[in-house]
């Protein structure tokens, strides 16, 4: 699920980058794009971390049977 969010920061911290050629006054368009190039890697990377932990985990399903009072009280 994150990993298409992952992408699409990689797509924009490329773009901000390399395509991206103005001057915003209060942040440098190469900086923001290589933030964003390290969030979409981060996100990909865990994302497949936790995937991994989660198909590695079993759950036990534990049923307990009441067998009622052997004793019924009238």
């Amino acid at each position: 699920m994150y990993i298409g969010l992952g992408v699409v920061l990689i797509v924009l911290g490329a773009i901000f980058m390399w395509a991206i050629d103005f001057d915003m006054e209060f942040v440098d368009d190469r900086t923001l794009g290589l933030i964003l190039l390290i969030a979409g890697i981060l996100t990909i990377v865990l994302s497949l971390v936790l995937t991994a932990q989660r198909s590695r985990t079993t759950h036990v399903e534990e049923r307990r049977y009441d067998q009622g009072d052997p004793y019924p009280r009238p």
